[in-house]
């Protein structure tokens, strides 16, 4: 039972960073800029929450406040993916370039960035900034004494509080996207800009938002992906942006099939990295490295989920299509 507990806490927590990053290329997405530039999102929005909470673990304050300095940490990863995804926002709607030149630049940029800036912290060849282990949240933070049960092992045995960020976000995006007039205008630009503009809906004003609320959402994505991985960052999300990007194709730019998807993928994702402590999985015993081979599991899977179901994904009519203001 316990290695249930496991299995089902661990595609919670990998279902995270998935649902959050998707979440946020639905966004730009909706209002007309497609965003590949997640990952690299992801990536400085990791880099930044990291230091900070190394900071806070150096002066001492993290032990004393752990969740204030988790969230902290999570509201820099918001903003600073935010100010990233300014770049594609100015590349994309103003200069009208590329978008997937645009998304793919600031991809290769990121983790050079990260790993310059980190070297440049913590000395030449030091890449990996360790996570504080005062940011998991545990039973003594309740008033609980420590358990092995079932229900401890399920709930806090990897509980951090980038997931009850996540619940509140998910239903956030719900309303923000079909209960709002916001929502609406955003999907209009993303559908017909020219219709939008004349009744008097600023194009480029919405795609700008719909841009950096993705970069909100991925920063924050980023910061709960290293966590889920747990071996501190290291420069790299591990193609997590783009795994995210499947997951808002397959879930057809809509939040809850999106959710559904992010759980889906973040199932095989727990198998393929816990594949040797899953009893029930076949083992393989020719192969050398059958570690290997549950490794690209997720992937494949990907592949194969796109291969079925791209044929009958919505996505906006508009996406990727620069907008000119002169042109009807």
């Amino acid at each position: 039972m316990n290695i249930l507990a496991n299995i089902i806490s661990l595609t919670i927590v990998f279902a995270v960073p998935l649902m959050l990053v998707a979440l946020g290329g639905m966004y730009s997405e909706h209002s007309g800029v497609i965003n590949l530039a997640l990952e690299g999102i992801m990536v400085i929005g990791a880099l930044c929450a990291c230091f900070t909470l190394q900071a806070f673990d150096q002066n001492g304050y993290g032990k004393v406040h752990p969740q204030l300095a988790m969230l902290i940490a999570i509201i820099v990863a918001a903003v600073t993916g935010m100010v990233f995804s300014l770049l594609l926002a100015f590349a994309a709607i103003n200069l009208k370039a590329d978008q997937t030149i645009g998304g793919t630049a600031l991809n290769t940029f990121a983790p050079a960035f990260a790993v310059m800036v980190t070297w440049a912290v913590q000395g030449q060849g030091l890449t990996t900034i360790q996570i504080p282990s005062w940011i998991r949240i545990t039973q003594e933070n309740f008033g609980l004494q420590p358990g092995k049960s079932f229900w401890d092992m399920l709930i806090f045995k990897y509980f951090y509080l980038t997931t009850p960020i996540a619940v509140i976000i998910f239903f956030v995006a719900w309303i923000l996207m079909y209960k709002t007039r916001f929502g609406l205008r955003l999907r209009a630009c993303g559908e017909h800009p020219q219709a939008a503009d004349s009744v008097g809906i600023n194009v480029y004003r919405m795609r700008y938002a719909g841009v950096l609320i993705s970069g909100f959402l991925a920063g924050i994505g980023g910061i709960a992906y290293t966590i889920a991985v747990g071996s501190g960052f290291n420069s790299s999300v591990g193609g997590y942006g783009f795994l995210a990007l499947a997951v808002m194709i397959f879930g057809n730019w809509k939040p809850v099939q999106i959710l559904g998807s992010a759980v889906f993928f973040a199932l095989f994702k727990v198998i393929a990295a816990y594949n040797s402590s899953i009893p029930f999985l076949p083992k393989f015993e020719g192969m050398k490295d059958q570690s290997s081979l549950y490794q690209m599991l997720p992937y494949i899977v990907t592949m194969i989920v796109l291969i079925f179901t791209s044929k009958h994904s919505q996505a906006p009519k508009a996406e990727g299509i620069p907008y000119d203001k002169g042109s009807r």
